[in-house]
């Protein structure tokens, strides 16, 4: 039997949460809502959802809120986490994705966006998968060790958290060390061809990386006007 691809979409606008459920349900998607910021949580956690729908202008319990809390929770911590929202300044932007969020479509939304958007997310997902069964070996560079099996990470032997794209995109750069790639690469090769993040997306995530890497961040080196490298520090 098809396991059912599950999305809990999150508004306090009735309305849209009736858009999304039509629209992503003629997709064939298992669609869940919630209201609210608590009753996310609650759903979210009975049915482990891959894809998460968010709104964040919500009474009480925020998105902000919500995303945080999801990403403690470590029966969702490969959910992906995608913000609706009308607010479009680009420090909400990047104070969403800081949070542990994966995308960021602000209202109003076109429905066929949407479903793009969540097609594009299940056909990342199912690649990199496959991508996870055939490569199994561990990489390790200096004092970082990465094990795309286990979907860990080690930093001088004490295992470090990271979020499903921050762990994507550390493991693409340790895969291909001294090689640059730029913004865009990284995003087609991380995020998808149909992504739809901007450039800074990558740079945000650059950021909360090397600061988990801690003293051993300048693994990670910014190549001027061009993009990042993952290299072997020579002391």
């Amino acid at each position: 039997m098809k396991k059912d691809k599950i999305i809990l979409c999150v508004d306090d606008e009735r309305d849209i949460l009736e858009i999304l459920s039509y629209n992503l349900g003629n997709e064939g998607y298992k669609v869940y809502t919630a209201d609210n910021g608590k009753d996310a949580l609650t759903i979210a956690d009975r049915v482990m959802p891959e894809v998460i729908l968010l709104d964040i202008m919500m009474p009480g319990f925020d998105g902000y809120e919500v995303c945080k809390a999801l990403r403690q929770n470590s029966k969702l911590k490969n959910a992906s986490v995608v913000f609706l929202t009308a607010k479009s300044e680009e420090v909400d932007e990047v104070l969403g994705l800081e949070l542990g969020a994966d995308d960021y479509l602000t209202k109003p939304f076109s429905p066929r966006v949407i479903t793009a958007k969540v097609r594009a997310i299940f056909r990342q997902k199912e690649r990199l998968n496959k991508f996870r069964g055939a490569d199994k070996e561990i990489i390790k560079i200096g004092e970082v060790e990465i094990d795309r099996l286990s979907y860990t990470v080690k930093v001088a032997e004490v295992e470090i958290k990271l979020l499903p794209k921050e762990f994507d995109l550390l493991y693409f750069l340790m895969k291909r060390p001294g090689i640059v790639f730029s913004r865009k690469d990284l995003l087609y090769n991380v995020w998808g061809e149909d992504a739809y993040q901007i450039e800074r997306t990558v740079d945000v995530h650059v950021t909360k990386i090397r600061k988990k890497l801690n003293n051993y961040a300048r693994h990670i080196q910014t190549v001027q006007g061009v993009g990042y490298k993952f290299v072997q520090l020579i002391d």
